[in-house]
């Protein structure tokens, strides 16, 4: 597999290692506006002598850098501090302390939830995706303050923290008591249902692919007549990953690419003619982003696999990350995903071939909820019938 970049994608996190590079090698020189940096200067100047309080210089600057990015009305770019940046490369490791939720700002500008992390105090609590989170402890947020929000619901394990909740289902408004916990991911799970594998994969991290490649050998030892893929609730995460497990069961050609806003090519990943060769289908729902949407739709754009569940979520737009000298940080949207076909999700999302509203009294999904997991039961009739043929 051809692979130009490191990229990680996500709600949360995604990240170019040399986005630096990048930007110098086609950005050129830069024209300063001195006039908009003198209002500037002016205004702090004004601020500083009559404000009535003391100012603190660090908030301030801080807040003038974090405004710059906010002034570009998209919810995917952001500047960090050292500490929010700390924070924002925990992702990629599977590993950090909170209530496991994933979240975005939603077009309400509403902090929207993308998915439980399986097993989290958020999903145990039973928060879902497509709830909006209105409080966090006493205190409102709303979508543009994403990572304050993220930075409250962290904390000690086993300290509570309150979250107030708009539930999407029934549209009322519940107050959630939550124990913070060790986020410790197991990205990858997978067993036998009678003669068909399954394989979930909860988020995409460093060593996803890895785990994704060992439990597909040890399936295909056992002599499994077909695959089940199950992305649901997988928010996304790291693109190398997602491009890894495709070119597993992809034929040789293109997985995906990015392009900027001149129409150039920024990166691409391809495949290698050895791949998986048995039936596959794959289970999405509405908490599928991003990297679960570029692995889905190439394996629908080659006839490899029927996509099963709901519509995703339609995140298919790069962010490219970059830490400054002084450790503060930058995640800024430069580039837009397109699949094999050419086809880009970005607010689209992957419609499923065969759509299964997943029944509202069900505990929970996967083979351990088989008996009311509908979703699931129909991606098995699906395959029975692939593997009769």
């Amino acid at each position: 597999m051809k692979k130009i970049l490191k990229i990680v994608t996500g709600i949360m996190l995604l990240l170019v290692t040399n986005f630096f590079t990048f930007v110098m090698a086609t950005g050129g020189f830069i024209h300063v506006d001195r006039d908009k940096y003198t209002q500037l200067a002016k205004l702090e100047s004004f601020v500083k002598q009559n404000y009535l309080y003391d100012v603190n210089e660090k908030q301030l600057l801080n807040g003038e850098l974090k405004g710059l990015v906010a002034g570009l009305k998209d919810p995917y770019s952001e500047y960090y501090t050292r500490e929010e940046y700390d924070r924002l490369m925990e992702f990629t490791t599977g590993k950090f302390y909170g209530i496991g939720v994933v979240i975005t700002r939603g077009e309400d500008n509403l902090i929207t939830v993308i998915s439980p992390i399986k097993d989290s105090p958020a999903d145990l609590a039973g928060i879902k995706a497509g709830d909006k989170i209105l409080k966090v402890g006493d205190e409102e947020f709303t979508g543009d303050k994403l990572q304050e929000a993220t930075n409250v619901m962290k904390g000690d394990k086993g300290t509570d923290i309150k979250i107030t909740v708009l539930k999407k289902d029934s549209g009322k408004t519940e107050d959630l008591t939550i124990k913070r916990d060790e986020i410790k991911v197991d990205t990858v799970h997978s067993q036998i249902i009678d003669d068909i594998g399954y394989i979930g994969i909860t988020q995409f991290d460093d060593t996803t692919g890895k785990d994704f490649e060992k439990a597909l050998r040890e399936l295909e030892k056992k002599e499994v007549k077909g695959l089940i893929l199950d992305l649901r609730r997988n928010p996304g995460g790291v693109v190398d990953t997602a491009a890894h497990i495709a070119d597993l069961l992809l034929p040789k050609g293109i997985i995906v690419y990015a392009e900027d806003k001149n129409g150039k090519r920024d990166f691409e990943f391809n495949s290698d003619e050895n791949h998986y060769d048995k039936p596959i289908v794959v289970l999405v729902n509405e908490g599928s982003a991003s990297a679960s949407e570029l692995l889905s739709g190439a394996l629908r754009d080659y006839k490899r696999a029927t996509i099963v569940g709901k519509n995703t979520f339609g995140k298919g737009i790069v962010q490219t990350a970059n830490r400054f000298p002084n450790g503060d940080g930058i995640k800024l949207t430069t580039s837009e995903y397109f699949l094999p076909s050419g086809k880009s999700i970005h607010k689209l999302g992957v419609k499923p071939d065969v759509e299964v509203e997943l029944n509202k009294d069900t505990q929970g999904i996967g083979p351990e909820f088989k008996s009311t997991d509908n979703q699931l039961q129909k991606a098995i009739e699906i395959l029975d019938t692939k593997i009769e043929k």
